[in-house]
């Protein structure tokens, strides 16, 4: 059975508050895992059924009628979450990485839906789903969150999580009572070209007095993008099928996730102009 999974509204910097619990934000991909008549299947958030993709997941041993939601995902040799890992064994069977399924609540117990605070569900999460090399519990703490947000920085990881500790599970919805503080990096680009079908700007990255390639920023607000609009036609190069290629005027900071193995910034998004 899917169950639409409750999503986190985007906050931009922690606070410290013993009503709400902190939990590491993984870098992954959402798993709802459901169990109906003795019969596990799987379900991204998007509601497409994944049971066939994970088979170590299969036969978890949990009371039939549970629903639970978690984070898929690959570690790399340090231990840290790799998205690029996870996605390369989401695509393809002949992948060998092991994935961890990380589970943080759950949605259904014995066929009834929980309506009992977030921190009774995990107590009952605690007692009924037992720790394995795949089956992760997420740990989480009251309050801390300023210095737990610090340590995840200094680590380089994806951010953290704030829930309200009294919050209930709200199916398909995105609520204030679970927030999420993204572990952003900065960086000072250069606009190098125009995507012709799907927006997107072509970034490059000035390093040793040369530009290499930056990845595509699809995220700009629409007064940023009016700016360019207004100018990117006088700094045109030359174009191919996908691109229109620009003069290296037009300067802008970005935030993204992180560089991908490739060096390029992971989901870039737009920041400011720069002169």
């Amino acid at each position: 059975m899917f169950v639409s999974p409750m999503l986190l509204h985007k906050i931009y910097h922690p606070f410290d508050d013993d009503k709400y619990i902190t939990e590491l934000k993984l870098d992954g991909i959402r798993l709802i895992l459901s169990k109906f008549n003795n019969t596990i299947k799987l379900y991204t958030r998007h509601n497409n059924e994944v049971t066939s993709k994970f088979p170590e997941l299969l036969h978890i041993d949990i009371p039939d009628g549970t629903v639970l939601d978690g984070e898929i995902i690959v570690t790399d040799t340090q231990g840290k979450p790799d998205f690029e890992a996870m996605m390369e064994r989401f695509q393809s069977r002949r992948s060998e990485h092991n994935i961890q399924y990380c589970v943080f609540d759950m949605i259904y117990f014995e066929g009834k839906k929980l309506t009992i605070p977030l921190v009774e569900r995990k107590v009952l999460l605690d007692s009924v789903l037992k720790q394995t090399e795949t089956i992760v519990k997420v740990q989480w703490m009251y309050g801390n969150a300023e210095a737990y947000f610090d340590v995840v920085k200094q680590n380089g990881l994806e951010g953290i999580v704030l829930k309200k500790a009294s919050s209930k599970y709200q199916i398909n919805k995105r609520s204030k009572d679970w927030l999420k503080v993204i572990n952003y990096q900065y960086k000072d680009v250069i606009v190098t070209g125009l995507r012709k079908d799907k927006f997107g700007l072509l970034l490059s990255v000035e390093e040793n007095g040369h530009l290499k390639p930056g990845g595509i920023m699809e995220f700009m607000v629409p007064e940023a993008k009016k700016v360019f609009y207004k100018q990117y036609q006088e700094l045109k190069k030359e174009e191919n099928k996908k691109f229109i290629f620009l003069e290296p005027k037009i300067k802008c900071r970005v935030k993204f996730r992180n560089y991908t193995k490739a060096g390029l910034l992971r989901l870039p998004s737009f920041v400011e102009y720069i002169s």
